[in-house]
């Protein structure tokens, strides 16, 4: 996690673009990973030239020839004049960064950074930003990944169709519960900044580095066929695809596509891992989504067509892990019915998390769980697991002030991951505790109500009162010390 002073120094840059007159959040991201991005493409030209060093071999795929050496951070960090570090970004390192992954065909990344537009008003605000974040340490990748969930983290309000970013956290716990394999096609249908992607990578490269880089070829696949994302915003599809790339992922198939609209429809069991957090207010016109979709379930809601849109989209045998608002588990539509029917009789429904209200915030307080299945097309939910999730690690209220997180009262995480991982285990608990599983019998007698509150028992304290005799005593013994006490101020008064 990062420390106070980095924060403040990246509230700083922050409040240099918007004194500098950059004032829309996104436009700021998007600057300051460029920014980023430049400054990382130095860090990794460096490690490949001491290893070059170390081996005396030449250098492996390098990112600058020796005629392009002033582009690097390094040295045009060095330039004192504003006016000539400034024509030299804006018109020569910059255009080199748009070019990267066009030699050999068009990448993902030079395919969004067409239409990308280097907007650093001045100069004067160009070598400001580029000496604070010369100052910020990011050789620690955690440091690195944090520092940028940070920023992100400064996009402060739901965008108009109910988008909020998801914790870096609960993204990871999520990415835990599923545990990827080398194996995997992993999609995110609105990836937005691609969080789950790039935690999905850091879960693969830290339990299958070996695997993931055994050959060429295996290396090639977690590159360019692993991960995919969807979004139809361009901002996001440029700042999603540098996010995937600052976490060493070269080529993501990060595609430009409104996933629920009829243009985009006919894509289906590609992948075998879903892992997302759609958006929930948001509701279409019948005519503008997909006619597969509405086939499944007849509804406008956005969170009921992207249920209906993973199970679209994986293979047979394909699990997804995705957040779903509480009113998806107990609405009482038709719709709402319909699809909790078939993710119970048709598929394996696996678990659900419920999570309490203030994990969203200060972006939204809205109540949200983790929905948990496997496609199967044939059945086989014999029980659903079921958490109770009280405490994520920080405080639920808008400040999300990071807790004591070896406490459990504090951090339910470690637990719940535990008994996930661990749930056959699970039928002899009881349903007063955190965590416990319900027969699919009973779940069809509920009606396919799934909500937690319908199954888990709340144990009330009995609380031992006094006698009310023995009550009105000491109120009586008490009033009559209070008038004791009065006789005695006022004698001491007309004396």
């Amino acid at each position: 996690m990062i420390t106070g002073t980095i924060k403040n120094q990246v509230d700083q840059i922050w409040n240099a673009f918007w004194s500098g007159g950059i004032s829309n959040p996104m436009e700021v991201i998007e600057q300051m990973t460029y920014l980023l991005f430049i400054k990382r493409l130095d860090e990794l030209q460096t490690v490949k030239e001491k290893k070059a060093a170390r081996t005396g071999q030449p250098i492996d795929n390098p990112i600058f020839n020796p005629y392009q050496a002033h582009l690097r951070w390094s040295q045009f960090k060095l330039l004192g004049d504003p006016g000539s570090l400034y024509t030299l970004v804006s018109e020569k390192v910059f255009p080199f960064i748009k070019s990267l992954g066009s030699e050999d065909g068009e990448s993902t990344y030079s395919t969004h950074m067409k239409d990308a537009r280097f907007t650093i008003p001045t100069p004067g605000l160009l070598i400001k930003v580029v000496d604070m974040l010369n100052d910020i340490p990011m050789e620690d990748r955690d440091t690195k990944g944090d520092l940028y969930e940070y920023m992100l983290g400064k996009i402060a309000s739901a965008g108009q169709n109910g988008q909020f970013r998801t914790p870096r956290h609960i993204i990871k716990l999520m990415v835990e519960m599923m545990a990827p394999r080398p194996s995997d096609t992993i999609c995110d249908p609105a990836c937005g900044t691609a969080g789950f992607l790039v935690a999905a990578a850091e879960y693969l490269d830290e339990h299958h580095r070996d695997e993931i880089y055994r050959d060429r070829e295996s290396a090639k696949r977690f590159n360019h066929e692993t991960f995919h994302g969807f979004d139809f915003d361009s901002t996001m599809l440029r700042v999603g695809s540098m996010n995937m790339l600052l976490h060493g992922v070269e080529n993501p198939a990060i595609e430009n596509r409104d996933s629920l609209s009829e243009g985009h429809a006919g894509v289906e069991g590609q992948f075998s891992l879903i892992l997302a957090n759609p958006p929930f207010a948001g509701s279409l016109d019948y005519e503008s989504c997909a006619k597969d979709l509405q086939d499944i379930v007849k509804t406008k809601k956005t969170e009921l067509l992207f249920l209906a849109l993973f199970l679209r989209l994986l293979k047979t045998g394909g699990r997804a892990a995705v957040i779903v608002p509480d009113g998806v588990l107990f609405g009482s539509s038709k719709a709402h019915k319909t699809l909790r029917k078939l993710l119970v009789e048709e598929h394996k429904l696996d678990g659900i998390v419920s999570m309490p209200s203030g994990v969203f915030r200060p972006y939204a307080g809205v109540s949200t769980a983790i929905l948990l299945f496997t496609k199967t097309n044939s059945g086989g939910t014999d029980h659903v697991w079921f958490y109770n999730m009280q405490a994520d690690g920080f405080s639920l209220d808008d400040k999300r002030n990071p807790l004591d997180a070896s406490k459990h009262d504090c951090n339910n995480l470690p637990d719940l991951l535990t008994r996930w991982q661990n749930r056959d285990e699970e039928t002899a608990r009881l349903r007063t505790d955190q965590s416990f599983l319900v027969s699919k019998a009973e779940i069809v007698g509920n009606d396919y109500d799934l909500s937690i509150n319908r199954y888990k028992q709340v144990v009330y304290e009995q609380v031992e009162h006094e006698p009310p005799q023995k009550i009105l005593a000491e109120l009586k013994e008490l009033e009559a010390e209070i008038m004791r006490g009065m006789e005695e101020l006022e004698g001491m008064l007309s004396a």
